[in-house]
């Protein structure tokens, strides 16, 4: 049975959900012969209306990711979403390697005499925050990128 890929994203807002189902037909028409598990789309665990125990979830997904040979993680919003900072330990235990996009445009601007200056004041850092223990674990075994079209073309070096 062919493995698959595990797409890890953050899944609780209509914002989300429909971005997620953007990315995912972009992958799904990109790599037509891939599989794809998408957490959203397993309705048995994920219909927040339903109930599903923490263990359920966990053992099910944990399952699936361990199940797969790539996973591929969104990291955008205010911080990394907990459950795929956790996915994102479990695939760097197993050795699956992961492919995250990281497309906060803060990131710009490096170069910013004024931007680099406010870093000296407490609480005016014109950059964004990542735990950078969650991507360290990213970068030992695969690849954080900041814009979709360098992220999709990047999974296919891992297929």
């Amino acid at each position: 049975m062919p493995k698959q890929l595990y797409y890890a994203a953050p899944l609780f807002s209509n914002m989300e959900l429909q971005y997620n189902q953007y990315l995912v037909k972009k992958l799904r028409e990109t790599y037509p012969d891939e599989l794809f598990y998408v957490p959203q789309e397993q309705m048995s665990i994920n219909d927040k209306a339903n109930y599903a125990d923490s263990m359920t979830i966990a053992k099910y997904d944990t399952e699936a990711l361990l199940a797969s040979k790539l996973m591929i993680a969104i990291l955008d919003g205010p911080v990394i979403d907990v459950g795929v900072a956790s996915e994102v330990g479990v695939a760097y235990q197993a050795g699956i390697p992961i492919i995250a996009l990281f497309s906060d445009s803060r990131q710009q601007g490096a170069e910013s005499p004024e931007k680099l200056e406010a870093l000296k004041e407490v609480a005016e850092s014109q950059f964004p925050y990542a735990n950078l223990y969650t991507i360290g674990l990213i970068k030992l075994n695969g690849k954080v990128l900041a814009n979709e079209t360098d992220w999709i073309r990047e999974i296919g070096n891992y297929l």
